[in-house]
C-alpha cells in the first residue's frame, strides 16, 4: 500500500477507535462511578449492611468497582438489557411494542430487582445487585431510551472539539470528560448541590420515558457539531440525570433490602 493510501486509512481507523472507545460503557466508567457513589452515601444502614454482605462474596468489591461489571460481562444475550428503543416521537412505554421479549432495560431492571429481593441464592442475588447498579444508571442516560431509527444516537455521527464521535458516545462519556477536564470532578457538586431529588417510588418505565422526552426536545440533536453552546444547554440535564440515578438506585436498594 502506498503512502497516499495509508494516511486516510490510518486516520479513519483512529476515528473509529475513538468512537468505539467512547461508546464502550454507558455513561462511561466515570458516570457509573458517580451514580454508585451517590447511591452508596444514601443507603439506609440495613440496606448498606446487606449490600456489603453480598459484595463480600467477591473480596474487595464495592458498589463503585462493580458499577461497570454489566458492560464488562456483556454478551449477545444481555446486550439488549442496557437500553430501550422508542419509535421516533413517541415516548410512552408500551411493553408489547417496545419490549415484547422482555429484553430491554425496563424489564431487565424489574427482573433483577425481583431476584435481589426474593431469590434465596446469594450468588444470583449478587449478580442481580451488580446488574442493578449498572442498569439503573443506563436507563437515566437519555440515549439509552432514544429512537430506534438511529440506534439511540449511535449512528448519528458528529464532531466534538475536533474529535469524531457519535451522539450516543458523547452523552455516554464525552461530555462528562470534557466537563471534568474544564471544571474538575463532578461528584462533589452533585453530592452537595441543592434540590436533592426525592423519588423513592420511581418505576423503570417512567425513568425511560423521562429519558426519551429529553431526546425529544428541540435542540437535543446538535446538528453535526458539538460546541460550547450545546454543553451550556445540556450540562444541567446531564448533572440532573446522574444525580437522580444515584438517588433512585439507593431508593431501590433501600426498598428491596429491608428486613
Amino acid at each position: 500500500m502506498n503512502r497516499s493510501m495509508k494516511t486516510p486509512l490510518l486516520l479513519a481507523c483512529a476515528a473509529l477507535g475513538l468512537t468505539i472507545s467512547l461508546n464502550a460503557h454507558a455513561w462511561g466508567s466515570e458516570g457509573h462511578q458517580i451514580i454508585s457513589a451517590i447511591a452508596q452515601s444514601k443507603l439506609h444502614p440495613q440496606a448498606a449492611k446487606e449490600v456489603n454482605r453480598l459484595l463480600a462474596l467477591e473480596p474487595g468489591a464495592t458498589l463503585l468497582s462493580v458499577s461497570t461489571w454489566a458492560d464488562e460481562h456483556r454478551s449477545p444475550a444481555t446486550a439488549p438489557w442496557h437500553f430501550i428503543n422508542f419509535p421516533k416521537g413517541n415516548c410512552q412505554y408500551q411493553q408489547e411494542r417496545d419490549c415484547a421479549d422482555g429484553k430491554c432495560v425496563v424489564e431487565a431492571i424489574k427482573k433483577q430487582t425481583a431476584i435481589l429481593q426474593f431469590d434465596v441464592n446469594d450468588e444470583k442475588r449478587l449478580n442481580a445487585l451488580k446488574y442493578l447498579v449498572h442498569l439503573v444508571g443506563d436507563v437515566h442516560q437519555p440515549l439509552h431510551a432514544g429512537w430506534a431509527e438511529d440506534r439511540g444516537g449511535n449512528t448519528y455521527q458528529l464532531q466534538a472539539f475536533m474529535r469524531g464521535s457519535n451522539l450516543h458516545a458523547w452523552w455516554d462519556s464525552g461530555m462528562i470528560r470534557y466537563l471534568e477536564e474544564q471544571e474538575g470532578p463532578l461528584l462533589p457538586t452533585l453530592e452537595t448541590g441543592n434540590n436533592q431529588p426525592t423519588s423513592d417510588d420511581w418505576k423503570p418505565d417512567a425513568a425511560a420515558e423521562e429519558s426519551c422526552r429529553i431526546v425529544n426536545q428541540d435542540g437535543f440533536y446538535p446538528g453535526r457539531l458539538v460546541d460550547v453552546g450545546y454543553i451550556t444547554s445540556y450540562k444541567g440535564t446531564l448533572e440532573a440525570r446522574l444525580k437522580v440515578a444515584g438517588h433512585r438506585l439507593a431508593a431501590l436498594l433501600n426498598r428491596v433490602l429491608q428486613p
